[in-house]
């Protein structure tokens, strides 16, 4: 069974993010860039699927610049067999990857496919719901558990009410949550075997899938400043300005 593993080339999880100075979004000029560390997780679950015996390969793939190259060979170390780069300079936001995933899902027929639940930059949390519904394939969506058992996949969900588990008929998507698994430490041994690896380029015109952009950002701007907090001598005192100062009572 193939693994299908899509990676997202975002802003580090450590970098304070700016936005640029005309509002049109976030400066990432000289910023340090990494995987997401959603995605990380999923790759890192692939591979496992991979050391039990239950999955034959881990096929990575990355949307967008040429620099995503760079993200798919971290995949690699991390354990993944090969790498798929659709390479494209739009700005291609999350229906228009979901579509480009679709393509290459009915190119390699993967048995699974597995993804972050969301990138850090945007917060969409919507490119495998849309993969699921355009491949027409059942979803298992933030993920905290997978167990593949035959040809089903058993998937513990975190939902607000705590724990749901669905059981997936192959080919399905899944959509991986913080708790899933914790990524193991990617060695120096591994990234240089990772230059080795295969890595194709496709264009998305090859895919037969229109990347050009749906929405359009008007403005990027930073949230408002929180003023300091103040002590209070006593509940009277907090009671009075949550009512009138704050208005929440």
């Amino acid at each position: 069974m193939k693994v299908l593993v899509p990676v997202k080339r975002v802003v580090d999880k450590d970098i304070k993010v700016r936005v640029k100075s005309d509002g049109s979004g976030v400066d990432i000029a000289n910023v340090k860039m990494s995987m997401n560390p959603f995605d990380e997780i999923a790759v890192e679950e692939a591979v496992r699927l991979k050391e039990k015996g239950v999955a034959t390969e881990v096929i990575a793939v990355s949307c967008g610049e040429a620099k995503c190259q760079e993200t798919l060979r971290t995949a690699m170390a991390i354990g993944a067999d090969r790498g798929i780069l659709v390479e494209s300079a739009e700005e291609l936001q999350p229906l228009a990857v979901a579509k480009l995933l679709k393509a290459l899902v009915d190119k390699e027929q993967p048995g699974l496919v597995i993804l972050g639940k969301q990138a850090i930059d945007d917060d969409a949390n919507q490119t495998g719901q849309m993969l699921a519904a355009l491949a027409d394939l059942p979803q298992g969506t933030f993920a905290g558990k997978v167990e593949v058992e035959g040809d089903k996949v058993k998937v513990t969900r975190e939902v607000d009410s705590g724990l749901e588990t669905v059981t997936l008929s192959v080919p399905a998507v899944i959509t991986a949550d913080l708790r899933l698994n914790e990524p193991r430490y990617v060695t120096l041994p591994n990234i240089m075997k990772a230059k080795k690896k295969q890595l194709d380029t496709l264009k998305p015109e090859e895919l037969g899938v229109d990347v050009a952009p749906r929405l359009k950002t008007l403005k990027v701007s930073e949230p408002p400043k929180r003023g300091a907090g103040v002590k209070v001598p006593d509940v009277a005192t907090l009671v009075d300005k949550l009512k009138n100062e704050a208005k929440v009572i």
